[in-house]
C-alpha cells in the first residue's frame, strides 16, 4: 500500500513538473512618445500577435507582455524596472536609452533575468560587468568603426565631434577617437551638449567650433525631430561648401519616421551624409512594411517605420524563440526569493516581492543560440552578446531626399552593392576596392570638401616675425609706418596669393629690436602654440624640424667662412688660364694647317723652301710659328701665299691681343689673404671667430664642430663684421667669420674687401615654420615652387638684393672667364676658307699646266700611239706629283726643250 503511494506521488510531480505554463511574462521598459519609441510599440505588440496566434512556437503558452513608459528618463526608467520585475518576467525587453540600460542591466544581473535592448548601442554595454544583457541592434563601436572609415575614405584628417554628453554619447565618440588615432587623424575635438540641450546651448557650441581649424562634423545626439543642431547651423552660414557634416544613425532613425508631408524638414539638411543600419531587402520585409501601412490607416501605428522598428519587432521573436526552446527542454519557469532582499528594511518599499529567475542562466545559453531569419536578416549572436551585424547604409540627404550612396561592412569596405550580395566574393578592403557614388556636399557641390580652414576673420593666423637689428633687408618693421616689410615678408605674401583659399592673418613681432632674436626660442613658440607660424629669415636644421613643420625652402643657403682678401701670387701655369682646352687645340692645329699650306704654295717658286726633306719639314714648322713673333725670315713670293699670309697674320693678332688681355685680368684678380683655406684649418688654428647673434651659427660651431665657446664672438651689425674683420686676431678681431650665405652675400654687396673662402661646408634652406601636421604648411610648399617656377622668386630678390647689382652676380666679375673656341669660330671660319680657297686654286692651276704639258709632249715628241695606250693611271700620278715639285723654271724649259729636239721619250728630271 505505501509503495502504490509513493508510485502515484511521483507521477504526479512529474506531471506537474512537465506542463507548459499557460502564460509567460516579459517586460518591455521604452520612452513611447519618442522617434525610436512610436515605431517600436506598434513593431512589438505586432510581434506579440503574431507569435500568440502562431501554431509552431510556443504552442499551447500565452506570451504576455508588459509595457512601461520610461519617459526618457533613469529614475523613472529604474522604477518601471522594479515594477516590470515584480510581475515575474523571464526577460526584459529595452530600454532604448543607453543610460537607463547600465541601471536595468545591473538589477537584471542580480535577479538573473536576461535583458534584450533594440536601441542600447552603448559599446560599454557588453563588457562582462553585464552578462546578461543581450542586443538586436549593432553596437555603436561597429558603427564608430565605419564612420572613422568614411572620414578616412575622403582623406579628413581633422574631425569636430557633437555628441550628447551621457553614457551613449560619450562612450561612442571615445570609440571613434580611437580609431581615428589608428588611422593617423591629427586632430580630434569633442564638443559635449547636455542630454536635455536648449537653443543657447547648440547656438553657444556651433560659434565656439567656428574658432577651430576643422570644418568636418559628426554629430551623435539622441533622435531629434525638429533637426535643431542642423536648422541653427544653417541659420549661422554654416551649411555652406566649406563645411561637411556626418551624422551617426539617430539621423536616419530621425528622417524615416517623418510622414510624407513632413518632408520639408530636410531641407536644412542639405549635404548632409549619415551611415543608417543595412537590413537586406527580403520578401518578409516587404510584406511588414505593407502591414505597417494598413496599420497606419487603422490607427495603430502613428510614426513611419524605422530600423529601429524592425529590430524590435525581431527582439520580441528573439526572446520567443528562447522561451519556446527553454520549455522544450523541459525546463521550470521558477522563481526564488532572495534573502538578501528580505532582509533589506525598505519601509514602503517592498523588496521582498522581487524574485530571482530559477531559469534565468538556462534562458540566458538559448538566447545566445537563437538562430531565425527575421525582418532585419538573420537573427543570430555573437561571443559578444551583440548581434552578428550586416554593416550599414551611407545615405546623403540632396534635394530634400535620402539617397543611399553606397554600403560598408567589416569585411569588405565601402561598396556599391549591398554586403549580402558580395557574399563568397574575395574579401578586399584596400583603397582601389573602395567605391561609393557621387556625393553632393553642403552648398550644392559634388567635390570633395577640404574639410578645414586655417583661420577666419574673427581669429586670423598670429604670425611671428623676427624683429631684427642687423640685416633688416629680410625682415623688419618699418618705423614710419609700422610694416612688416622685407624679403622673406614678400616671398610670403606672393605665395599666398597662390593657395586658393583666404587666409587671415596677423604679424607679431618677436625681439625688442635692438638686438637679433633668439630663432630657436621663435620657433619653440611656434610648437608651444604660442604662434600658428612663423616668417623670416628662419634655417630649416635637424632640431628644429622635430617639433614643427617646414614649407618648401625658398632660399639654399648654408654656412660660410668670410675672410680678408689680397692680390694674388702668380701660379707657374697662370700663362694658360686665358684659354680653354680646346681653343689651344684649335691654335696648335692652325699652325701647323697653315705652315703646310705656305709651304704647298711657296714650294715651287721659293727657294727657301726647298731642299732636303728635312730641311723643308724645319722650314715649314719654325715659318708658320715665327708669324707669332713676327721673326720670319723667309717671305713669300706666290701671290696666294700672300693673301693666305694676310688673313693669319689678322686671326694671329687678334688672338694675342685677347690672350693678353685675359691674362692681365688673371693676373690682377683678387684672392684671400687668410691663411684660411677651409673649416679645417680654422678649426685647427686658435683664432676667434665671428658669428651672428641669434643665428643657429653658434650652436653648430660649438655643439657640432666642437669649439670652444671662448673663441666666438658675437657680433650684432654689418658694421660690426667690418671692423673685427679689419682689426684681425692680434688687435682684438676675428680672423674669420662664419655665417649663412644669405647674410654673407648681403654683407660682400657693400664690402668689396671680403671674400668666401671656398664652399658652403653646410647645406639648409629657410622655411617658413608652422605647427606639426599643418595643412598650410603643405599649400605653402606649393606655392612656393610655382614661385619658383614662374621666376617670381627671382624678381622678388632681384627687387631686395641687386639693385647695385646682385652680389653672386659681381662675385662672378671677380674670376675671369676663360675664352672659348666659340668665341673665335667667326675668324676661323673665314681664315680656313680663304686657305682652302687659295690651296683649291693652286691645285687646278697645277692641273691645268700638267694637262697641257703632256698633250704638248705628246704632239710635238710624236710618241707612238702603242706607248700613249700603255701609259698607266699610277704611272700620270706619279709624273703629277714630279711635275709638281719641279721648280717653275724648270717646267718653262721643259716645255721649251719639247719644242726645239724632240726625243721619242725624254724623262723629267727631278731637280730638288
Amino acid at each position: 500500500m505505501f509503495s502504490a503511494l509513493v508510485v502515484v506521488t511521483v507521477w504526479q510531480s512529474c506531471l506537474v513538473g512537465c506542463e507548459k505554463p499557460a502564460v509567460v511574462n516579459v517586460g518591455a521598459i521604452f520612452t513611447f512618445n519618442s522617434v525610436i519609441g512610436r515605431a517600436a510599440k506598434p513593431a512589438m505588440e505586432a510581434a506579440l500577435a503574431d507569435i500568440n496566434a502562431s501554431p509552431t512556437i510556443l504552442n499551447g503558452t500565452r506570451l504576455n507582455l508588459f509595457m512601461e513608459d520610461a519617459n526618457c528618463s533613469v529614475f523613472l526608467g529604474s522604477t518601471e524596472a522594479f515594477q516590470v520585475l515584480e510581475k515575474e518576467v523571464v526577460a526584459i525587453i529595452g530600454p532604448q536609452s543607453s543610460s537607463i540600460a547600465h541601471i536595468i542591466s545591473a538589477i537584471a544581473n542580480g535577479l538573473q533575468v536576461p535583458q534584450v535592448s533594440y536601441a542600447a548601442t552603448d559599446p560599454t554595454l557588453s563588457a562582462l560587468q553585464f552578462p546578461f544583457f543581450l542586443r538586436t541592434v549593432q553596437s555603436d563601436s561597429n558603427q564608430m568603426i565605419a564612420m572613422a572609415d568614411l572620414i578616412g575614405f575622403y582623406g579628413w584628417k581633422e574631425v569636430i565631434a557633437i555628441y550628447v554628453d551621457d553614457d551613449y554619447g560619450r562612450n561612442g565618440i571615445s570609440v571613434l577617437n580611437n580609431e581615428l588615432d589608428r588611422r593617423m587623424a591629427k586632430a580630434f575635438y569633442k564638443l559635449p551638449l547636455p542630454a536635455h540641450f536648449a537653443q543657447s546651448d547648440v547656438i553657444s557650441l556651433l560659434n565656439n567650433s567656428k574658432l577651430l581649424g576643422p570644418r568636418v562634423y559628426v554629430v551623435h545626439v539622441n533622435p531629434d525631430p525638429q533637426l535643431r543642431i542642423f536648422a541653427f547651423a544653417k541659420k549661422l552660414q554654416m551649411m555652406t561648401s566649406d563645411y561637411v557634416w556626418l551624422a551617426t544613425d539617430w539621423l536616419s532613425a530621425t528622417v524615416d519616421s517623418f510622414s510624407p508631408m513632413n518632408q520639408t524638414a530636410l531641407h536644412s539638411l542639405q549635404g548632409v551624409v549619415g551611415l543608417r543600419q543595412h537590413i537586406p531587402e527580403s520578401n518578409q520585409k516587404k510584406d511588414f512594411m505593407s502591414r505597417w501601412r494598413n496599420m497606419q490607416q487603422k490607427g495603430l501605428a502613428t510614426s513611419q517605420l524605422n530600423t529601429y522598428g524592425l529590430c524590435a519587432y525581431d527582439t520580441v521573436w528573439t526572446v520567443a524563440h528562447s522561451i519556446d526552446k527553454f520549455i522544450n527542454d523541459g525546463n521550470n519557469l521558477t522563481f526564488s526569493s532572495s534573502d538578501k532582499l528580505n532582509d533589506i528594511k525598505t519601509g514602503e518599499m517592498h523588496l521582498e516581492k522581487l524574485k530571482v529567475f530559477d531559469g534565468g542562466d538556462i534562458l540566458l545559453k538559448e538566447l545566445l543560440q537563437t538562430n531565425f531569419s527575421g525582418l532585419t536578416g538573420q537573427v543570430h549572436f555573437s561571443s559578444d552578446r551583440n548581434i552578428v551585424t550586416s554593416g550599414y547604409d551611407v545615405i546623403n540627404i540632396d534635394n530634400m531626399a535620402v539617397h543611399t550612396v553606397g554600403y560598408w561592412s567589416g569585411t569588405f569596405g565601402f561598396s556599391v552593392s549591398p554586403p549580402e550580395t558580395r557574399q563568397g566574393t574575395q574579401h578586399g578592403n584596400s583603397e582601389i576596392d573602395q567605391k561609393l557614388h557621387s556625393v553632393t556636399w553642403p552648398g550644392g557641390k559634388t567635390e570633395r570638401p577640404r574639410g578645414w580652414v586655417i583661420a577666419d576673420d574673427e581669429r586670423p593666423l598670429r604670425i611671428g616675425v623676427p624683429y631684427r637689428a642687423s640685416f633688416v633687408d629680410f625682415v623688419t618693421e618699418l618705423h614710419d609706418s609700422h610694416k612688416i616689410a622685407g624679403y622673406c615678408i614678400d616671398v610670403f605674401t606672393a605665395a599666398l596669393e597662390l593657395i586658393p583659399y583666404h587666409v587671415p592673418y596677423k604679424f607679431e613681432l618677436f625681439g625688442d629690436g635692438r638686438s637679433n632674436p633668439n630663432y630657436g626660442q621663435l620657433v619653440k613658440m611656434v610648437a608651444d602654440n604660442v604662434f600658428d607660424a612663423a616668417v623670416g629669415d628662419i634655417a630649416i636644421v635637424k632640431n628644429r624640424t622635430k617639433i614643427v613643420d617646414f614649407s618648401q625652402p625658398y632660399v639654399t643657403t648654408g654656412l660660410v667662412i668670410v675672410a680678408p682678401m689680397r692680390n694674388p701670387k702668380s701660379s707657374a701655369w697662370v700663362f694658360l688660364k686665358p684659354f680653354t682646352v680646346d681653343m689651344w687645340c684649335m691654335i696648335a692645329a692652325a699652325f701647323v694647317i697653315i705652315g703646310i699650306v705656305i709651304w704647298i704654295l711657296e714650294h715651287r717658286v721659293n727657294d727657301a723652301f726647298r731642299g732636303p726633306p728635312r730641311r723643308q719639314i724645319v722650314t715649314m714648322f719654325m715659318f708658320s710659328f715665327s708669324t707669332l713673333f713676327k721673326t720670319n725670315q723667309e717671305e713669300t713670293l706666290s701671290a696666294l701665299g700672300r693673301v693666305v699670309m694676310v688673313v693669319w697674320l689678322f686671326l694671329l693678332m687678334v688672338i694675342t691681343s685677347s690672350y693678353t688681355a685675359n691674362l692681365t685680368s688673371i693676373l690682377t684678380v683678387q684672392q684671400l689673404s687668410s691663411p684660411i683655406t677651409g673649416i679645417d684649418s680654422l678649426i685647427a688654428n686658435t683664432w676667434p671667430i665671428g658669428y651672428q647673434v641669434g643665428s643657429f651659427a653658434y650652436g653648430y660651431l660649438s655643439e657640432n664642430l666642437n669649439i670652444h665657446k671662448s673663441r666666438l664672438v658675437e657680433l650684432h651689425s654689418p658694421e660690426e663684421y667690418q671692423s673685427a674683420l679689419q682689426l684681425g686676431p692680434d688687435n682684438g678681431g676675428v680672423a674669420a667669420i662664419v655665417d649663412e650665405l644669405s647674410y654673407v652675400e648681403l654683407f660682400l654687396s657693400k664690402h668689396t674687401d671680403f671674400g668666401i673662402i671656398g664652399q658652403p661646408f653646410t647645406r639648409s634652406g629657410w622655411g617658413f615654420a608652422f605647427q606639426r601636421d599643418s595643412m598650410l604648411a603643405v599649400d605653402m610648399s606649393t606655392a612656393i615652387l610655382r614661385l619658383s617656377e614662374n621666376g617670381m622668386l627671382r624678381e622678388i630678390h632681384k627687387k631686395w638684393f641687386c639693385k647695385m647689382g646682385c652680389p653672386g652676380e659681381r662675385r662672378k666679375n671677380y674670376e675671369p672667364n676663360q675664352l672659348h673656341l666659340t668665341s673665335f669660330w667667326g675668324l676661323y671660319l673665314l681664315c680656313g676658307s680663304i686657305t682652302l680657297a687659295a690651296l683649291l686654286i693652286f691645285l687646278l692651276r697645277m692641273v691645268h699646266q700638267f694637262v697641257r704639258y703632256r698633250r704638248r709632249q705628246m704632239k710635238l715628241c710624236s710618241l707612238p700611239s702603242s706607248v700613249q695606250s700603255t701609259t698607266r693611271c699610277s704611272q700620270v700620278i706619279y709624273n703629277f706629283f714630279d711635275f709638281i715639285d719641279e721648280k717653275e723654271e724648270a717646267i718653262k724649259k721643259m716645255f721649251m726643250q719639247c719644242e726645239i729636239n724632240p726625243v721619242p721619250e725624254t724623262p723629267m728630271s727631278s731637280t730638288t
